[in-house]
């Protein structure tokens, strides 16, 4: 099972994630995709997310679910995976969130869905209770940035996750414009193939 987890103000309507989820249907593996709105606070989405990993791996003995999270995503992916003991493909993860996320204190949109909701203090502070400040199997990940992420700097990510797989690409975006070419081999990471 691939556990998909959107970046901040994103939701499972994203470019990535419906890219992800048709792919995985045209395979015949539509019901190893699980991708939900996750709740603003990282709290709130930890649980929701720790529910499905206890889910799948009742449902799928044998291979453990895999984690892919993109931005935001990617910071909750990489604090489950330790957690857990899962692998995870992190896409341009953002591996300071809650330094990078301050500047979006206030009243805040989710760009595919267009509520709003109110990004606190109290958020940050959550988003730092799950710091990992080093990845301690660096076996378990995948990094896949782009050097041209106008909102992150890749290089963070290339350092927290030293030892992992990395595929960095020159060039792009933080959408990771190259999403479709690493499909097929995301799911050999995953297993499902």
């Amino acid at each position: 099972m691939i556990i998909y987890l959107h970046g901040f103000r994103s939701a499972p309507a994203s470019i990535k994630a419906q890219a992800l989820q048709h792919h995985m249907s045209e395979r015949g593996l539509a019901n190893a995709f699980w991708c939900e709105q996750l709740p603003v606070s990282a709290r709130e989405a930890i649980a929701l997310i720790e529910a499905q990993i206890s889910r799948a791996r009742r449902d799928s003995r044998a291979v453990p679910p895999t984690l892919v999270g993109s931005s935001l995503g990617g910071y909750y992916a990489t604090w489950l995976a330790e957690q857990h003991g899962l692998k995870a493909v992190v896409v341009n993860p953002a591996v300071i969130a809650p330094l990078s996320l301050e500047s979006y204190i206030g009243r805040q949109d989710n760009l595919y869905t267009g509520e709003y909701f109110d990004f606190t203090q109290a958020h940050i502070d959550e988003l730092r209770a799950i710091d990992v400040p080093a990845i301690t199997h660096p076996e378990r990940y995948w990094l896949l940035a782009e050097t041209g992420d106008e909102v992150l700097d890749y290089r963070d990510a290339v350092s927290k996750y030293a030892g992992a797989r990395q595929t960095v690409l020159p060039g792009g975006d933080h959408g990771f414009s190259r999403w479709t070419d690493y499909l097929d081999e995301i799911l050999r990471f995953a297993e499902l193939t």
